[in-house]
C-alpha cells in the first residue's frame, strides 16, 4: 500500500552499492521508494527502506507493471552491467544490459505517459582518454570500452528523448564511487571490483594484492583516479530529484589520488604497513588520469563531496571487517 502523502521513487538495481545507499537516503527524506534487482538484498534492509521490492530484470513485463502502478515522480535508474576490463573481452551483455533494455524502459515511459525524472547512472569512462583534468562536461567524450561505450549510447538516448519526447532526465557521470555507509547499514558486496574494495578485501583475507600498471605517465607511474564516497553520490541523486535537476552533471572531486596513494592509506588506516605487493600489467582500457569537476552541479543545487580519502577507507574497513 502506497502513502498518497509521500513520493514514490522506483530504484533500479537497488540491491547494489549505489542503488542500495541511495534507497537509505531517500527513505530518510521521506520517500516511498520501489526497488527493482535481479536478486534480492535481506528481507531487513527490504522491510527497512522498501515499500516494495521486486526481484526481477528491470526491462521485464513485470517490472514495468509495478512502475506504471507505482506513479513515480523520479526512477533512479542504477542497474547495469558495470566493469570495464570483462566489457573488453565480452562486449555483448553490456550493450544488451545497459544500452538495449534501458531503451525498453525508455520506450515504456513514454508510451505510458509516465512523468517520472530519469536519474540515469552514467560513467566517467565515457571521457575515456581525457584531453584535460579534471573533465568538464563540455568536454570530448572518446570512451576506451564498450562499456563507456554502453553508457554513452544511454546518454544520447536520454538526450534525444527530453527533445521529442519531453522525457526529464538526470545524467550523472561518476568517477570512482567507493567508501560504504558511514553508519555500517550498507556497503560494496563481496568480490567487489574497485581498487578499494580490493586492496581491503585482500587485507582482510590475508590475500595478494596486485596493483595493475605503475608505468603510467604520472608522477609515480601509476593510475590517477577521482573517489566519491557512496553517501555523497546517494546525496545527489536526492538533490536532483528535490530541486529538479535536468541534465548531465559529473560527480567528482576534482582532484585525484594515484593507485599508489590508495595502497599506502589503506595500509596505514589498517596498521598493515609492511604487507607484501605485486604489480601486474596496465589493463586495457585504463586511462592515466580521470578527474572530474562538479562545478556545474554545484552551481545549481550546492552539492560537493564531504568525505575525505582516509574516511572512505576508513568506512569501507568498517564495513569489511564487520562482526569479525
Amino acid at each position: 500500500m502506497y502513502n498518497s502523502d509521500m513520493k514514490t521513487v522506483v530504484i533500479t538495481g537497488a540491491r547494489g552499492f549505489i542503488g542500495g545507499q541511495t534507497a537509505i537516503k531517500l527513505k530518510n527524506a521521506g520517500y516511498n521508494l520501489i526497488g527493482i534487482d535481479q536478486q534480492a538484498p535481506t528481507s531487513e534492509f527490504v522491510n527497512k527502506y522498501f515499500t516494495k521490492f521486486l526481484v526481477s530484470n528491470f526491462a521485464s513485463e513485470e517490472s514495468f507493471h509495478v512502475i506504471k502502478n507505482s506513479n513515480p515522480c523520479a526512477i533512479v535508474h542504477c542497474a547495469g552491467t558495470s566493469l570495464v576490463g570483462p566489457s573488453m573481452k565480452d562486449p555483448a551483455p553490456y550493450y544488451e544490459n545497459n544500452m538495449i533494455n534501458t531503451k525498453k524502459l525508455l520506450d515504456f515511459l513514454v508510451q505510458e505517459k509516465i512523468n517520472a525524472q530519469i536519474v540515469f547512472s552514467s560513467s566517467a569512462s565515457t571521457y575515456g582518454e581525457p584531453v584535460l583534468n579534471p573533465c568538464q562536461e563540455v568536454d570530448p567524450v572518446n570512451p576506451l570500452s564498450p562499456y563507456g561505450e554502453s553508457k554513452l549510447c544511454c546518454e544520447y538516448m536520454l538526450h534525444s528523448y527530453a527533445i521529442a519526447y519531453n522525457l526529464k532526465s538526470t545524467i550523472f557521470r561518476y568517477f570512482n564511487v567507493c567508501g560504504a555507509d558511514p553508519l555500517g547499514q550498507h556497503g560494496q558486496m563481496e568480490d567487489a571490483s574497485h581498487i578499494i574494495a580490493r586492496i581491503l578485501e585482500a587485507l582482510r583475507d590475508n590475500k595478494q594484492i596486485t596493483i595493475f600498471g605503475n608505468k603510467y605517465p604520472t608522477p609515480d607511474g601509476t593510475c590517477i583516479r577521482d573517489y566519491v564516497h557512496v553517501d555523497d553520490i546517494a546525496n545527489a541523486h536526492l538533490l536532483a530529484i528535490e530541486k529538479n535537476a535536468l541534465g548531465l552533471y559529473n560527480l567528482g572531486t576534482g582532484t585525484g589520488y594515484s593507485n599508489s596513494e590508495i595502497l599506502n592509506a589503506s595500509l596505514q588506516i589498517t596498521d598493515k604497513l609492511d604487507y607484501p605487493i605485486s604489480w601486474g600489467e596496465s589493463r586495457p582500457g585504463d586511462p592515466a588520469v580521470l578527474t572530474g569537476s562538479s562545478n556545474k552541479f554545484y552551481e545549481i543545487t550546492g552539492w560537493q563531496p564531504t568525505y575525505s580519502l582516509n574516511e572512505i577507507i576508513q568506512h569501507a574497513w568498517n564495513w569489511y571487517t564487520r562482526g569479525l
